[in-house]
């Protein structure tokens, strides 16, 4: 009889339609990963927040028809994962399965589903590749107060520096600049989502493992393109990690560069490259004077990426380490699994 593998993908969600906008705003808000403020403070931040940016954030989901694509890439990403794994994988029959943080199907809906499949093993598997306790450690931690079940569990806690979703990034770039005649006029921006400075102070790794994911990728590159890391999506009166994105675009374009921008943690389209990216940075790019803005896919199902993902089941399933990771870490970080799993 063969082994049941459940492979549980984490993400975060987003509205299917613009009724869903203030419920998912709500949900993301009252996180206490995402805001740390005492249980009935956050709630009503959260209730403030979601009520005060309803109308813009539907007026940005409208560019996309409405709703966030974000659901249907991680459908496609899952069915391209499952396939990978009947291939590689003997002995086992893989399922994959979808958790979203903050809108449907949630983690604690689908973790019923996953009880009523009853798998042997079960692996976790956050489609962000870099790890912050605003995004895998809080859908670890949904996770856990939700399953009841006795399959052996293993967590991958990051995979910043997994071969394969760096050749993914490089080949995506490298097909980007390819028709590039002066690589000295460009600047290539490798834009991940922000967070507060404070919640890296706390010891949160996510600033230092793009930053690894960078200089992996920048090294297999070899390009003479020089390159900057930025941030975006920044909100509330927080001072947040830097550079900004747009003030970084801004900065190019006054120089007389043209940019290459690499969405290098998001592995799906959606409103932050979609709209923030595309449409509201590419305006920005224009006053700048920037002449040619080069934006590069997110990894989405790149055969390599899901080669990665593949990757980080394997090596979860030849483990009998509750937590796995993919990134040469020099001391665990305060909000790492691993100390949760000893």
């Amino acid at each position: 009889m063969m082994k049941k593998v459940a492979v549980l993908l984490f993400n975060l969600g987003g509205p299917l339609e613009s009724k869903d906008v203030k419920p998912f705003l709500y949900n993301l808000f009252k996180d206490k990963y995402i805001i740390s403020l005492p249980f009935g403070l956050r709630h009503f931040v959260a209730r403030l927040i979601s009520t005060t940016r309803e109308k813009p954030a539907q007026a940005n989901y409208n560019f996309m028809g409405g709703g966030s694509p974000i659901l249907a890439q991680t459908q496609a990403q899952a069915e391209a994962l499952a396939a990978h794994c009947q291939k590689t994988i003997k002995g086992a029959e893989v399922k994959t399965f979808i958790g979203m943080r903050y809108w449907h199907p949630f983690v604690e809906d689908t973790v019923k589903e996953i009880e009523t499949w009853a798998p042997d093993e079960i692996v976790l598997l956050p489609l962000y590749p870099q790890f912050s306790k605003t995004t895998t450690l809080s859908s670890l931690v949904a996770f856990k107060a939700a399953y009841k079940g006795r399959a052996k569990v293993t967590a991958v806690c990051c995979y910043p520096e997994n071969d394969f979703f760096i050749k993914a990034q490089v080949d995506l770039i490298r097909a980007a600049i390819k028709d590039i005649k002066n690589p000295n006029g460009y600047r290539i921006l490798f834009s991940a989502h922000g967070l507060p400075e404070k919640v890296i102070q706390e010891g949160d790794p996510y600033k230092a493992q793009v930053e690894a994911t960078v200089a992996k990728v920048m090294a297999e590159l070899n390009s003479d393109i020089d390159h900057v890391i930025c941030y975006q999506s920044r909100v509330g009166p927080l001072k947040w990690i830097g550079p900004a994105t747009d003030d970084t675009i801004t900065q190019t374009g006054k120089s007389g560069k043209n940019i290459v921008l690499v969405p290098i943690a998001f592995v799906s389209e959606h409103i932050e490259t979609l709209v923030e990216l595309d449409i509201e940075y590419k305006h920005l790019a224009d006053e700048a004077g920037v002449t040619d803005y080069i934006r590069v896919p997110a990894v989405g199902t790149n055969p390599d990426y899901i080669r990665a993902l593949g990757d980080q089941v394997l090596k979860a399933l030849a483990t009998t380490d509750a937590v796995i990771s993919d990134h040469a870490c020099a001391t665990c970080h305060k909000h790492c699994p691993k100390l949760k799993a000893a």
